[in-house]
């Protein structure tokens, strides 16, 4: 039996790790803080203060060992990263860039792609929403994907306006 593939996500306190997972597996729960990990499905949710705090790092590594993809979450409405530059290249897991919160009155997309292009030197970057749905089927479909041309070859005639690769 083959493998299941299985995505992590990262990001700062409230870059919305929790809304997004309810969003992918459509589940109808309200989001709460994360204090712990998370194994939904094909989702681990990951607490903020993993990413945010250095001191945390071991736990983001131990748990990459358990996963197939690792997506890295900038909320678009935040306007600094808690991601350091290169920072995905310290993993061996598929990497997919999701900005969050693309449909928010401040949201600065062109930003947070920015950003994620600094700690994501290669790979897939979406442009998500939890409360439209947009980006959400193709996040589903890239962890599907096995490698970088796999992916790049299932998002081909996806628009740029959801789907860029870096």
């Amino acid at each position: 039996m083959a493998k299941k593939n299985r995505a992590m996500l990262i990001g700062s306190i409230g870059a919305g790790k929790s809304t997004l997972t309810n969003a992918l597996l459509e589940r109808k729960a309200v989001a709460v803080k994360t204090q712990t990990l998370h194994y939904y499905d094909w989702i681990v949710d990951t607490p903020g203060e993993y990413t945010e705090n250095p001191l945390f790092y071991k736990n983001i590594m131990a748990t990459a060992l358990e996963v197939t993809h690792i997506l890295f979450l900038q909320d678009a409405t935040k306007t600094k990263t808690i991601f350091p530059p290169g920072f995905s290249t310290g993993f061996t897991k598929l990497p997919i860039g999701v900005v969050t919160k693309c449909d928010a009155e401040t949201a600065d997309i062109p930003k947070a792609i920015e950003q994620l292009k600094k700690a994501l030197p290669k790979g897939p970057i979406v442009i998500s929403s939890s409360v439209s749905g947009q980006g959400l089927q193709e996040i589903r479909d890239l962890v599907k994907c096995n490698s970088f041309q796999e992916m790049q070859e299932a998002m081909e005639s996806v628009s740029d306006d959801v789907v860029i690769f870096v």
